[in-house]
């Protein structure tokens, strides 16, 4: 990587830090959390306020998203419209059984959670829109990894893989063969592995050419789940994953449609 693809990539991430629970950000915070100096990431900023990337509001000295952004959204909205179409089938999942309902899609390296319906018990998993997640500890990142290209699961699984929780897998090779498993049955499961009392299901979703783009996924408080809830959690994700499919134009490849098949006899 050259010196201006380096530095390109250290601005970008910048944006990364920005989320609906933290909107705003000063000069000083996100030069400790990059890592990057002071000088360096008040550089990237003018650049970035120029081209309507973040702004900073009025006299305040905190940086937010800029215009330029919502711009860009709703360019990549026209091409791939998956607001709505995610928060449709978002919705149905959580009204029917109780709990909250996430999508993400691809971001980089990992997931950017793009929707969000909140089961209305008192005892519920709660996401943000915008927050990112891992590809290693989470079921919707295991899933899209489970059926990505070999070079794209070298590439993640490559890297140094932290440990969320005492249960995350951080070996490659044992998370090789998870991902077998999860092809065959078109779904995954992390149990506690990215958020203590947190258990997530997880189905994948596709582009044109068959390439997982993101994911629908369900997360539910780990002392609550059962074989009952499992159980309509996938066939609910399955469902949904094949509208979703449908309104965005999406080729399910014949591996995650045999796998959804074997679901759904298996049901009968």
């Amino acid at each position: 990587m050259g010196f201006m693809s380096t530095t390109v990539a250290k601005a970008l991430s910048l944006l990364d830090f920005f989320s609906e629970a933290e909107p705003e950000i000063g000069l000083s915070e996100l030069a400790r959390r990059s890592g990057i100096d002071k000088a360096t990431v008040h550089r990237m900023l003018v650049v970035m306020c120029d081209r309507g990337l973040v702004e900073q509001r009025g006299g305040a000295r905190l940086y937010r998203l800029g215009a330029g952004v919502l711009r860009l959204a709703r360019v990549r909205e026209t091409a791939f419209p998956v607001t709505s179409v995610f928060q449709h089938s978002l919705d149905a999942i959580s009204g029917e059984i109780g709990e909250t309902a996430h999508a993400s899609l691809i971001s980089g390296r990992a997931l950017a959670t793009i929707g969000v319906s909140e089961s209305n018990r008192g005892s519920r998993v709660s996401l943000v829109a915008g927050e990112i997640l891992p590809m290693h500890s989470t079921a919707s990142g295991l899933v899209i990894l489970a059926f990505s290209k070999p070079e794209m699961v070298a590439r993640i699984l490559g890297e140094t893989l932290i440990a969320k929780t005492s249960r995350t897998l951080t070996d490659p090779s044992v998370l090789n063969v998870r991902l077998q498993e999860i092809r065959l049955t078109g779904f995954a499961e992390a149990d506690q592995t990215n958020e203590d009392d947190v258990y997530g299901i997880a189905v994948p979703v596709f582009d044109r050419d068959g390439a997982p783009v993101g994911a629908l996924a369900v997360a539910t408080p780990a002392h609550r789940m059962t074989n009952e809830l499992r159980r309509q959690a996938i066939a609910a994700l399955f469902r949904e994953a094949e509208k979703v499919n449908h309104g965005t134009d999406g080729r399910p490849p014949a591996a995650f449609v045999a796998a959804a098949s074997r679901f759904a006899q298996a049901q009968h």
